[in-house]
């Protein structure tokens, strides 16, 4: 096979490796936000995956389920979510709790997600020692494996707000599509997946409007005053959100750009 059509079988494989993590990591992020949806008897109108135009959609009983083509993101539609709505079964209607519930689950899959994988991956790294003993020498390093992993995820959540990470620092999707690109073997490609799903968990809980964290301090602070913020104050909440991530996407991608080329 010539040079050219090596080239266009690595980008492939790439793009392949690319789409999958973002596509699987996205979908356990959204499912947890539908399944206790679902639990909390919250009606779900629409669960998609990707953004802009559909390319694949099946109307289930009451939600339907896209395909959407840009494949950076995914949502979970809830009647009253954006709007209120009179609906006993709308999330404006459900008590406090299970609107905290329903909107912690998406970030929670991403992070107990990333330590169970991280832990199964920690205990198969360990080499041998006497076969009575594997076992257990297994369990124990991948448990301390695993608390330096969160640790040191921790930790750096900790830097950013205390401005010893800068956001120059920080890394988008086209960052995050160079590293993956570049694993060798399932091993290599288990970590990534796991790494960048906490990521995602803990990003998401930053209260940031628009982000889970965001809606989530909404809630506090409908809950510490006993009644909801004005339908229009909170969508203008969740407008500055959006804002500022967009502005915030587009440096962190524009840094990305530079580091690599």
């Amino acid at each position: 096979m010539d040079k050219g059509g090596n080239i266009l079988i690595a980008f492939l494989i790439s793009a392949i490796k690319i789409i999958f993590l973002l596509g699987f990591l996205i979908f356990i992020h959204e499912l947890g936000h539908f399944t206790v949806a679902k639990l909390c008897n919250v009606k779900v109108n629409e669960f998609a995956i990707g953004f802009g135009p559909t390319i694949w959609k099946k109307q289930g009983k009451e939600t339907k389920y896209a395909l959407r083509l840009v494949p950076l993101g995914g949502f979970v539609s809830m009647e009253g979510e954006d709007e209120r709505s009179e609906d006993t079964r709308s999330f404006s209607k459900a008590s406090i709790p299970r609107r905290m519930a329903i909107v912690l689950a998406g970030p929670l899959v991403n992070i107990v997600f990333s330590i169970v994988v991280y832990f199964i991956l920690a205990t198969s790294i360990v080499k041998l020692a006497p076969a009575e003993d594997t076992f257990v020498n297994r369990l124990a390093k991948g448990q301390e494996l695993t608390s330096e992993f969160v640790v040191s995820v921790a930790d750096n959540v900790k830097q950013l707000f205390t401005g010893k990470v800068g956001v120059d620092q920080m890394t988008g999707i086209v960052g995050i599509s160079e590293v993956v690109s570049k694993t060798n073997g399932i091993k290599e490609f288990v970590y990534m997946l796991s790494l960048i799903s906490i990521s995602l968990g803990v990003t998401n809980l930053l209260p940031i409007p628009a982000l889970d964290g965001g809606k989530l301090l909404i809630l506090l602070i409908e809950a510490v005053r006993r009644k909801p913020l004005k339908e229009k104050t909170e969508i203008n909440i969740q407008l500055l959100g959006f804002s500022i991530l967009i502005v915030l996407s587009i440096f962190v991608t524009y840094n990305d750009i530079v580091r690599i080329f």
